[in-house]
């Protein structure tokens, strides 16, 4: 059996810091909610040259943090209100 790799639904970048945003599916008590979540990264080049990516920031990264989460927020909201039930539904989960 072949394994889907899953991709993001859409990407934020600032600089070398980027946000992806993923669609979750949750099943509880038999009802199935869309739940969108997100990750933010920060790429960089290892002492050898390869690039590997991290979760830490220093105090010049996080207004870039910031930027890129603003839009990944915004863009929650607005599958929300599109009627799709993404956002939010972990809140009331």
């Amino acid at each position: 059996m072949s394994e889907q790799r899953q991709v993001p639904v859409a990407k934020f970048k600032a600089g070398p810091v980027s946000c992806a945003l993923w669609e979750n599916r949750l099943v509880a008590n038999g009802k199935t909610a869309l739940v969108m979540k997100a990750s933010i990264s920060k790429a960089y080049k290892d002492r050898n040259g390869q690039w590997s990516s991290t979760s830490s920031f220093n105090r010049d990264e996080i207004p870039l943090v910031m930027y890129c989460l603003q839009k990944a927020y915004a863009a929650m909201i607005e599958q929300n209100s599109k009627g799709s039930g993404m956002a939010g539904e972990e809140a009331a989960a």
